[in-house]
């Protein structure tokens, strides 16, 4: 369906119209002009042959290149469906301050984030990437979308504070998921979570309620434990044992049918999303044709032009 994307225009038809107007006019007081002679029989005689339609043709078809030209004027648009990959992944980080701990090199949570950005540098640009930060209360601090940079610079910019919500951070990613756009799909994108934790949830809702929630939203969340029982860190003072909740990572993984890691490597982080579906939605966008109608209004002026020069030696 065509559409034009500045309408208004379309007011430069109407002197093409006039313009038409006035050659039916005069073609009508011609004729009328004409019918004055009464001996029509020796008119016929003394005048040569007419030309006949072929007197109008030109003219009409230079009236219809005008006229083309003119709507061309409007900007014509047909609507187009552009494909957009929706598939999503959103990355959760805990920033509790158990991940200080140093039982992985540097830390737990410099870990994560080296290994959160080789994730990124690795995940096709195809997909949306979004990011949440979790420790009392989970936040989405990039909402999914294409932008890798972003991302990058906000798992860099990552700050330490008090408790872990495992499950809050579930509940988090899956709203960012829902608010990717549809552009034509049916259903939220197929999706898939990838939580980077320690593990034992202090805050917020259960790690089971989440769990649940995943499941029943089709999203997969794959886990990754960083850090060893051994682990400590100095809070307030006093050093606390800080050890990993394997089984409540391993268990939410499970749950949801995703993938549970205790090492994180490029090599594993690429089965999270290797058996991601696509989602193909579409874009309505305007494809302008306007290049169309010029090339539609030349060649009938062109054709108007050559009729006049075969028929009466003259270019119009």
């Amino acid at each position: 369906m065509i559409r034009f994307l500045q309408p208004w225009w379309l007011l430069t038809v109407l002197p093409v119209l006039a313009l038409t107007g006035a050659y039916v006019w005069r073609q009508l007081h011609r004729r009328s002009y004409a019918m004055r002679f009464t001996n029509v029989e020796l008119l016929q005689t003394l005048a040569p042959k007419g030309l006949g339609w072929r007197r109008h043709a030109a003219a009409t078809t230079l009236l219809l290149s005008l006229l083309v030209l003119a709507t061309g004027m409007a900007r014509p648009a047909i609507d187009t469906k552009e494909p957009l990959e929706r598939a999503t992944i959103m990355l959760a980080i805990d920033v509790s301050l158990s991940m200080q701990a140093d039982d992985v090199a540097p830390n737990r949570l410099e870990a994560a984030q080296e290994a959160a950005k080789q994730f990124v540098a690795e995940l096709p640009l195809s997909y949306n990437l979004g990011l949440v930060a979790f420790a009392k209360s989970a936040n989405v601090l990039v909402p999914p979308s294409k932008d890798r940079a972003a991302v990058t610079s906000a798992i860099d910019a990552l700050v330490l504070a008090e408790a872990t919500a495992t499950g809050e951070a579930v509940f988090t990613c899956l709203e960012a998921i829902r608010s990717v756009p549809a552009d034509g799909a049916a259903g939220i994108p197929p999706a898939r979570i990838v939580l980077l934790s320690d593990g034992y949830r202090t805050a917020g809702r259960s790690v089971e309620e989440a769990g649940a929630a995943a499941q029943a939203a089709n999203v997969p969340v794959s886990t990754i434990a960083f850090g060893t029982d051994d682990g400590q860190v100095d809070i307030g003072g006093q050093l606390q044992r800080v050890p990993v909740d394997r089984l409540a990572l391993a268990e939410l993984a499970e749950t949801t049918q995703g993938f549970f890691y205790e090492a994180a490597s490029v090599t594993e982080l690429k089965q999270v999303y290797q058996d991601m579906g696509s989602s193909i939605g579409f874009r309505t966008e305007p494809r302008e044709i306007t290049q169309w109608y010029a090339g539609m209004a030349l060649l009938l002026a062109l054709t108007a032009a050559g009729m006049s020069l075969l028929w009466t030696s003259r270019l119009l």
